[in-house]
């Protein structure tokens, strides 16, 4: 039997409607002090009147102090229940993708909370963000065999994210040989990256359905991709028969990636990369009078917690009107945001800014977000977090 995570009265209300996590001060401490529980330890969540909402695990020192995994109180994350969860959630990305490079698994919005997969064909890359999950890590390498029958398992446990949960920094080859490099397809594009050594789990497949948005509108034109990471913008606009195609990050890991990738796509008379921070590239260009047809702008969360808000939001604001600069009369800005603290509306009203600070009219053509493999949880609002608003600007 599990120990009892009892909540104050009427502090239910959340996750009766269908939301996920307890908060600390919603706990009932006089009834089951939170001292009590070690970090990622199993618990049955109940309501004030001691009826039970269902099992979670539970972490004392955060603010995010447990997390429900069944609304069935007989059930526990264990092996069984981590398969049928990965089962459930391979079903939907075979029904969306033709090959197997996508997210697997994300977190709470599949029902994993603490735990994040890629997958690259037969290698899986696994982030795990809660002591919760840590605690369960054997019974998550056997589930990922059991359901996918990975030839290798690389965990990527180097997120900042562990470390409010007490959790070390690691990356582990939990199974098999895993590879320096992997090559993955996107369409028509290949990209050689690194699961080791590349940012987050090596590849950003959330931006995946945007790239491809991003092909009608660059034929023979002249493209700026800000922010270019291993240049999956970029490759794909000059494969989409962009003239020119210029990619800057400040990175050299990054620019040698794009170079690489240019190579493999066979489009390095297109692509050029820039090593170079990129508020000074932007400068430099429109010192140069440089000018572009289209812009992608795809920066790293700027505001990573509410209290960077307004700081975030400025530099949001100079990336913006800076890039809007070096359009053509009649230009193409993809402007970007994985900022969850950044709102659509609020995206919105920087780009309204930028554009009648540099007396532009301004039309939005298409809003993205992020793809079917990062879905949305109705009840979590964080996991709505990327943005991607593709405008036109013309000088009035």
């Amino acid at each position: 039997m599990l120990p009892a995570l009892r909540l104050k009265k009427r502090e239910d209300r959340r996750l009766r409607a269908g939301h996920l996590w307890v908060f600390s001060n919603e706990v009932d401490t006089a009834a089951t002090p939170l001292s009590a529980f070690e970090p990622g330890q199993a618990v049955s969540i109940e309501a004030a009147d001691g009826n039970a909402l269902g099992t979670g695990y539970v972490n004392p020192n955060t603010l995010i102090c447990a997390r429900l995994v069944s609304r069935d109180p007989g059930r526990v994350l264990d092996q069984s229940l981590l398969a049928e969860r990965l089962n459930l959630a391979l079903a939907l990305r075979e029904r969306l993708f033709d090959a197997p490079y996508y997210r697997l698994a994300f977190g709470e919005s599949d029902n994993l909370p603490g735990l994040v997969v890629d997958r690259y064909a037969g290698l899986l890359v696994a982030q795990i963000t809660t002591a919760g999950m840590e605690r369960l890590k054997p019974e998550l390498l056997s589930a990922l065999q059991e359901v996918l029958r990975p030839q290798a398992i690389l965990l990527r446990n180097d997120s900042a994210s562990r470390q409010p949960e007490g959790l070390p920094s690691y990356i582990e080859a939990a199974l098999g040989a895993v590879p320096e490099t992997v090559v993955i397809s996107e369409g028509a594009a290949r990209f050689e990256i690194s699961p080791h050594t590349g940012q987050k789990t090596g590849w950003f497949y959330d931006q995946r359905i945007n790239r491809a948005r991003l092909r009608d509108y660059v034929r023979g034109r002249r493209v700026l991709d800000l922010f270019s990471y291993s240049g999956g913008w970029g490759i794909n606009a000059a494969l989409a028969g962009a003239d020119t195609v210029l990619c800057v990050d400040s990175s050299q890991q990054a620019i040698d990636a794009v170079r690489h990738n240019a190579g493999l796509n066979h489009v390095s008379d297109t692509v050029t990369a820039l090593k170079d921070d990129v508020f000074a590239a932007l400068k430099t260009l429109r010192a140069e009078r440089q000018h572009f047809e289209v812009v992608v702008l795809d920066p790293p969360a700027l505001i990573k917690r509410k209290k960077d808000i307004k700081a975030g939001t400025v530099a949001y604001q100079r990336l913006n009107q800076a890039a809007m600069r070096l359009l053509d009369k009649d230009g193409i800005l993809v402007s970007c945001s994985c900022s969850y603290h950044l709102e659509p509306d609020a995206l919105r009203n920087i780009l309204l800014r930028s554009s009648r600070a540099l007396e532009r009219d301004l039309q939005i053509l298409e809003q993205g977000r992020q793809g079917p493999d990062h879905p949305v949880h109705p009840a979590i609002a964080e996991t709505a977090y990327l943005k991607a608003m593709f405008t036109r600007s013309v000088r009035s």
